[in-house]
């Protein structure tokens, strides 16, 4: 009986809720929109509660059942990302709850009250440098809490000649910049040297 009513609810086009109540208890399949919206929310990142966006990092946007209007995005070196009809927007220097507000707000010229998500796939903007007598130097995604020995570690740790009683962390901030310094030798007396890394550190091993 409840697929013969189904059928019949079906007959008449121009009644879209006689088709769902004839056919309570089935599934409704999720539109393309919230689609994308349950794959970014499966693939998205752990924020790090300092977060902003920056450049190279990944995002999905997705405005609500408009499809060509979502996409996944990196952000350029200039910090800007393009979007359809709204071109190019800034995105570096905000946070996604910003970016997303920010959308919402230029898109209503196009779109009648707008539905956006912003979510971070990959976060590339946030790296820390190592230089000098290491095996690998180079920069490294600062993507969890990482502090000097575990920098030096996935460097695949001091070169035989390094002067492990004189590396130096360089930090720039508040328009300054300050020098740390680190004695590889001393840290298992002296822990509290061990600090955790801030995004564009630089930990130099002469």
């Amino acid at each position: 009986m409840k697929i013969r009513r189904c059928l019949v609810a079906l007959a008449f086009a121009a009644a879209p809720t006689l088709v769902r109540d004839a056919c309570a208890g089935q599934k409704h399949l999720p539109g393309p929109a919230s689609v994308a919206e349950e794959r970014t929310a499966e693939t998205s990142v752990d924020l790090p509660a300092d977060f902003v966006i920056g450049p190279d990092d990944v995002l999905s946007i997705v405005f609500w059942r408009d499809k060509d209007m979502s996409m996944q995005v990196t952000v350029r070196p200039d910090g800007r990302v393009s979007l359809p009809l709204l071109n190019d927007v800034q995105a570096a220097g905000l946070t996604p709850a910003d970016l997303r507000a920010h959308l919402v707000a230029e898109s209503k010229r196009f779109i009648e009250n707008p539905n956006v998500t912003v979510v971070v796939q990959q976060i590339n903007s946030r790296k820390v440098f190592i230089t000098g007598q290491v095996v690998k130097p180079g920069p490294y995604p600062l993507t969890a809490p990482t502090t000097v020995l575990q920098l030096i570690s996935m460097a695949g740790g001091l070169k035989d000649f390094a002067d492990r009683k004189n590396i130096v962390i360089v930090r720039h901030e508040n328009a300054g910049t300050s020098s740390i310094r680190f004695n590889y030798k001393e840290i298992a007396r002296n822990l509290r040297q061990d600090i955790e890394l801030k995004p564009g550190d630089t930990v130099v091993v002469p």
